[in-house]
């Protein structure tokens, strides 16, 4: 069961487009689930809303996990942060993750190796293929998914 997590500020957002998208290349299929984090609000803003703990454990049960963030400020969204601080060091178990994200130019192509993978290394996902990184005007048709594709398909 893979489950894409997405930080975007936009509901149905490129950016989930993208976390979809790859799922279906490395599997054949949709992700299981997805976590559209801005569907969650303001409960992200504390601890113990029930939203936020039903998509937690949605996380927690999948298989492996593509988390999803378009590039802020040459990082992943405070959202997705925000989500992210609702895992404690370690929980996610060594759970197999592809860290994504799209931006407008290759200007920040190392924002997922330098920005996410280490966040989610924290709360103990395991990201064994190389981050990815796709400009949001051809993530669908761009050559390094494939080339990707190819690599991440061997940790699943």
């Amino acid at each position: 069961m893979v489950v894409a997590i997405v930080g975007n500020p936009k509901p149905m957002s490129r950016t989930r487009a993208a976390a979809e998208l790859m799922a279906e290349k490395l599997t054949g299929s949709a992700p299981s689930a997805v976590v559209d984090v801005v569907d969650l609000g303001a409960g992200l803003l504390g601890w113990g809303d029930p939203a936020v703990a039903e998509a937690k454990r949605t996380v927690l049960e999948a298989d492996a996990l593509i988390v999803a963030s378009p590039t802020f400020k040459a990082t992943y969204t405070g959202l997705l942060k925000l989500f992210l601080d609702q895992f404690g060091q370690g929980e996610l178990g060594q759970k197999t993750t592809f860290p994504l994200m799209l931006g407008g130019s290759m200007a920040h192509y190392l924002a997922p190796e330098l920005t996410l993978r280490p966040v989610l290394v924290e709360i103990g996902a395991s990201c064994p293929a190389p981050s990815l990184y796709l400009v949001d005007s051809d993530y669908e048709t761009a050559p390094a998914l494939d080339e990707w594709v190819t690599i991440a398909k061997k940790f699943l």
